[in-house]
């Protein structure tokens, strides 16, 4: 493990996630960790910036530990730990204020669109981008995986490497490289848009089979009789569906489609069962994890006691380059 690159990313505790969230980056973080010796931080101090609820806060971060580790996070081979418990990360973002001007971080796209958009933006969201360098860069990352709309928060991240190692004569900090996760399709939701939040067309990653049923049944469709052709591409039963199913059995449902003789009964029967299927057993093995949460609270302690280590070597190397560690 020891010489395998070093892979980091962060996951706010932002509420319920849906199947969008899963094949758009929660699967690659499972594949990946055969590859990487993996750093997956529940990003809770990040999620401050909007929630600001102590028992929405809390219950958030059990969530994410719980999703992660149900669709098969592995804590013998992924160090999973929360944001707070590395106070390591807040020295250091503080050491990167003190070298970065206000005009830099009024880039962000996260600044520009809340400034866009006249609303109050506080310290928290502004600073962002430095704390999530200091995460970054504490743990000597290698590579973090990111969407392309994403790409901004690595290039923060190895600007501010680059500009302390200058300032300080140092090559303490790597530049790290973004994964781009280009390929990954997305998910449309159940209304044909890309599945979201805040369009109300998700299907939850651990529904019940009953909300997977009303889900399913609220996809709307035309008026086309069991013996009419369909077009597989533009129909949005068919567009959920494939992403449970291989090459062969994909094709051979948009054949179905095409030939006629498959009704939206039928098709809406079939993508239930495909959902059916795939939730079951993470929905199973989340619920076993909830009823055992000291299980879970001892992974993230003891990811938390191994980036915290790291995470003090590498501020320990900080303090000296900068000049206050005298002794």
């Amino acid at each position: 493990m020891s010489n395998q690159k070093i892979l980091l990313s962060g996951v706010k505790p932002t509420g319920r996630v849906h199947i969008g969230n899963y094949f758009g980056a929660m699967k690659q973080f499972v594949e990946l960790q055969n590859e990487y010796e993996s750093y997956v931080f529940i990003a809770d101090y990040h999620a401050m910036t909007t929630v600001q609820d102590k028992a929405i806060l809390s219950q958030g971060i059990i969530d994410v530990a719980l999703d992660y580790l149900a669709i098969g996070l592995d804590p013998k081979r992924v160090v999973l730990f929360k944001q707070s418990d590395l106070p390591q990360v807040h020295e250091l973002n503080w050491i990167f204020n003190c070298i970065t001007t206000m005009p830099y971080l009024m880039r962000a796209h996260a600044y520009k669109d809340a400034e866009a958009k006249n609303k109050e933006i506080n310290v928290g969201l502004f600073d962002y981008p430095l704390l999530m360098a200091a995460d970054i860069l504490i743990q000597d990352a290698d590579v973090v995986p990111v969407g392309q709309d994403q790409k901004q928060h690595v290039e923060y991240a190895r600007d501010t490497a680059q500009k302390f190692n200058n300032i300080f004569n140092s090559e303490i900090f790597k530049l790290p490289e973004p994964i781009i996760l280009e390929n990954v399709e997305t998910v449309p939701g159940t209304d044909g848009r890309k599945m979201s939040k805040s369009y109300g067309n998700v299907i939850p990653l651990f529904a019940t089979l009953d909300e997977i049923k009303k889900a399913v049944m609220s996809i709307p469709t035309d008026s086309k009789g069991v013996d009419e052709s369909k077009d597989p591409d533009t129909n949005h039963i068919f567009n959920i569906h494939k992403l449970f199913l291989n090459k062969t059995e994909t094709e051979a449902l948009a054949v179905r489609y095409k030939n006629g003789g498959l009704g939206y009964k039928e098709a809406k029967e079939g993508l239930i069962s495909a959902l059916e299927t795939f939730i079951k057993p993470m929905r199973e093995r989340r619920a076993m994890l909830a009823n055992d949460l000291e299980t879970v609270f001892d992974i993230l302690k003891a990811g938390g006691q191994r980036a915290s280590s790291r995470a003090e070597k590498k501020l320990a190397e900080v303090r000296k380059a900068v000049g206050v560690d005298i002794y």
